[in-house]
């Protein structure tokens, strides 16, 4: 039990990477917080976690709002006394295509929800993690931030953002033994696919982004959980300030 009696808040978990993470702390001992707009999904998980004998707490939060934000960090609070691990995963991304395209609607959407999120996050978890001496965030960042692809340049740019704050706030916050890291999956087998791909996911346009991917798949679920499990335990308690890649060595 490598999480055992912590606490670990996950934002987009009613689904894709989200739930992956969530699930994956919970089998390792975690108390969770599922956040996600998406109601339906975030009772699932949360049902289907507790189903398994651990602790988890659905909470409706958009990341882009401040208020939603404070709301989740204080519903956390509430149910289980203290935030140990923060996964500021919810994400969003247009559909791949020229960036001369991207209405301004779109971009303001993307950068709220990408970049803004982490703002608000930072400012409602980190005073409670400092007054229980210490905690973990991770934020998942992407490939697109170290190796962009074209065509979502908007989105490159949000995660680039997310890979400097989280360098940035990793030295701040040292002194209050607050560790933030990072994570970059390359394109993954989620919801997002498609929109990722700008096409229908069919064989020969999958094709087409497998090739850049030297171990020759996506990215799984499972694959960032277990990466997010490595930054969030004890074992990993020298890192800080890191962006590990999880991308079968498409950013080499």
């Amino acid at each position: 039990m490598r999480l055992k009696d912590k606490v670990a808040l996950v934002t987009g978990a009613a689904s894709g990477f989200g739930e992956g993470i969530a699930k994956r702390f919970a089998a390792e001992g975690a108390a969770l917080v599922i956040a996600d707009i998406n109601d339906q999904g975030g009772r699932r998980v949360e049902h289907e976690i507790a189903a398994t004998g651990a602790r988890a707490h659905y909470v409706h939060a958009d990341v882009a709002k401040g208020g939603d934000v404070q709301a989740m960090i204080d519903a956390a609070l509430a149910a289980f006394g203290r935030i140990d691990v923060l996964v500021n995963n919810a994400g969003w991304a247009y559909s791949n295509r020229s960036s001369l395209e991207v209405s301004e609607a779109d971009f303001d959407k993307l950068f709220a929800i990408n970049v803004k999120s982490l703002f608000h996050a930072t400012r409602a978890a980190v005073p409670a993690m400092r007054r229980q001496g210490g905690g973990v965030m991770i934020n998942i960042a992407s490939t697109a931030a170290v190796r962009p692809r074209p065509n979502l340049t908007w989105y490159n740019a949000t995660k680039g953002a997310a890979v400097t704050i989280t360098k940035s706030l990793a030295v701040e916050l040292a002194p209050d033994k607050i560790r933030v890291n990072a994570i970059n999956p390359v394109i993954g087998e989620t919801g997002l696919l498609e929109t990722f791909m700008g096409a229908p996911d069919t064989p020969e346009n999958r094709k087409r982004f497998l090739a850049t991917i030297p171990l020759g798949r996506f990215s799984t679920p499972r694959d960032v959980a277990s990466a997010a499990l490595f930054l969030a335990a004890d074992e990993s308690d020298f890192l800080t300030g890191v962006c590990l890649d999880v991308d079968g060595g498409r950013t080499v």
